[in-house]
């Protein structure tokens, strides 16, 4: 693929409509586009993958990943979101920079190297549903890839490495009370009760922190008690997002919370994991060689699900993403695709090869 091909796919993406869930058309341009390039490729609802030449199952094996579904369009659209408009420069259209840059670049540095000996093995996987966490996205495809060792995730990064991100737990609590009339001042009121968890939360410190990740963020957002002025309320619920690390386990940090509050502490989910990877591993290595910063990133994504050592690293600005008149720079798409073929040929190295 050249510059040309690579961008014209991006355009293509943008016209197809491919929200969370719903990502049917461009599964079908993806899927074509690589049979076309001499690639058999898989598909798993609207998950497209394939696999490089010479698979050989005692080699190890990278994985390239991005996701092709998108969020829906905001109100706040001053443009057609489906119109892939280029002007000065940027490429405009939903899912531009979030992340079909990052598709369309993994999918040219696939195919750049799908026939090329290699010391690890490669796979391509363009998932679903990663903007809802979906059940049809990467937690069906995972097990159906085999043995994964590694991973690039191709989220917009500015092509910067991301060696970590929190991990994510809702948790839904309850104060319980019992009601009383205000004028009376007696029950026993919840929403204090709740107040004093909120405060414990607010000052709580964890034993272990995380040499990557620091120390897990908790912050009450929503809370909600009472029926009338007068009476005292014998219940109150608040919200609390909780950002994790890999110090403990995700059912560990909801363990330690729980025996903190007088509340009832109910996840929603403990599926979204923390991610770290050691400096020392060779994906780390070979960002380094090649001049891309390591940070920890503040969003979450597929990464969070997979159990092996990865790294984020994209086109695009994290900024952009989800935002009105979303857009991606044509140079941006140009720059990101020579690193990440170059990051191939230099991990290759950090094995030796």
């Amino acid at each position: 693929m050249n510059t040309k091909e690579t961008i014209q796919l991006l355009k293509e993406l943008i016209r197809r409509p491919s929200q969370s869930g719903e990502e049917s058309a461009t599964a079908d341009l993806l899927e074509h586009f690589l049979s076309e390039h001499g690639v058999r490729p898989r598909r798993l609802h609207n998950n497209v993958y394939a696999f490089a030449e010479e698979y050989d199952p005692a080699r190890e094996t990278l994985m390239l990943n991005s996701h092709h579904d998108t969020v829906r369009p905001s109100a706040s659209y001053t443009r057609d979101p489906y119109s892939p408009d280029e002007e000065d420069g940027r490429i405009y259209g939903l899912g531009s920079n979030d992340a079909g840059a990052s598709v369309v670049a993994l999918v040219a540095t696939f195919l750049e190297y799908a026939r090329t000996p290699l010391p690890f093995n490669l796979l391509l996987a363009i998932s679903a549903e990663e903007e809802r966490s979906g059940e049809r996205g990467m937690r069906a495809l995972l097990p159906e890839l085999g043995r994964v060792d590694m991973a690039v995730v191709g989220e917009p990064t500015g092509m910067h490495a991301a060696v970590g991100e929190r991990g994510l737990v809702v948790l839904d609590c309850e104060a319980h009370g019992r009601s009383g009339h205000a004028a009376h001042g007696n029950g026993i009121n919840a929403l204090y009760i709740a107040l004093d968890d909120i405060n414990t939360l607010r000052n709580f410190r964890f034993d272990k922190v995380s040499p990557l990740l620091g120390d897990i963020r908790m912050t009450a957002t929503m809370i909600s008690a009472g029926t009338q002025h007068n009476i005292v309320p014998d219940s109150c619920r608040f919200v609390v997002d909780m950002r994790t690390t890999d110090a403990y386990t995700n059912e560990q940090t909801v363990e330690i919370v729980r025996a903190a509050l007088k509340s009832d502490v109910v996840p929603r989910s403990t599926r979204i994991r923390a991610s770290a990877i050691d400096a020392a591993h060779p994906l780390v290595r070979a960002a380094a060689a090649l001049g891309r910063r390591t940070f920890v990133s503040e969003t979450t994504s597929d990464m969070a699900l997979m159990p092996f050592p990865t790294v984020k690293m994209g086109i695009g600005d994290s900024m952009r993403s989800h935002s009105a008149d979303e857009y991606v720079m044509r140079d941006e798409i140009t720059e990101g695709t020579d690193i990440y073929k170059r990051y191939i040929k230099q991990l290759a190295k950090e094995y030796g090869y």
